[in-house]
């Protein structure tokens, strides 16, 4: 489970306040939306959960994954995946060796067989040695989910992860997100300001 509690964040400069006492609790296995206009905090949020914040966020409270406090942890050692609206994939790498990027350490010696499968559940097998600007929007956006996945994350944040995708695509690709968070059991927490993707939410939507 991951739990938001009593957060509230700001910036530095002119002590401006986005946030103040947010408390969420997300099960495991079940994604929340967090919903709010442009500017109102949620790409904030999601660099103080994930520990990506610079320096000149000022935050307080804290952020329990499984029962445990990770705010005094470096981002890499927190176990949350960040997923962004761009799939963010390396151009000189292949489709397969984007996957095999993401690879938690201990699966390394099975590389080839993890990328297969991975490749096989989102619908790309055979794809391994293709180009990833070859690929269409939406076979990016599942790329991107499974390689951020392969470093089996405990919790996943997305901004926006469905933005720059059609209706239908939205669709797809959402149903896949979920079949996968379910999967791994693990908790999600996508922000958008679309209310489109409340269809995807398991429980109340967050407002901010």
């Amino acid at each position: 489970m991951l739990i938001l509690k009593d957060l509230s964040i700001g910036y530095d400069e002119g002590g401006s306040s986005l946030i103040a006492g947010l408390s969420v609790s997300i099960a495991n296995g079940s994604l929340r939306l967090l919903q709010g206009p442009s500017g109102c905090g949620k790409s904030t949020l999601l660099s103080v959960v994930s520990g990506t914040a610079p320096p000149s966020v000022n935050w307080s409270g804290d952020v329990l994954l499984d029962g445990l406090s990770v705010t005094s942890l470096k981002a890499e050692d927190r176990g949350i995946g960040l997923m962004f609206q761009d799939p963010l994939l390396f151009p000189h790498m292949s489709v397969g060796d984007n996957l095999a990027f993401g690879l938690a350490a201990n699966y390394r010696r099975d590389r080839r067989q993890r990328v297969e499968t991975a490749l096989e559940m989102s619908g790309l097998a055979g794809f391994a040695d293709r180009d990833p600007a070859t690929l269409s929007g939406g076979q990016a956006a599942r790329l991107a989910l499974m390689r951020t996945l392969l470093a089996e994350p405990k919790a996943l944040l997305m901004d926006e992860a469905f933005s720059a995708l059609d209706p239908d695509l939205r669709q797809s690709f959402g149903q896949f997100v979920l079949s996968q968070i379910r999967e791994r059991n693990i908790p999600a927490l996508l922000v958008s300001h679309d209310a489109g993707d409340a269809s995807f939410a398991d429980d109340d939507i967050i407002r901010l």
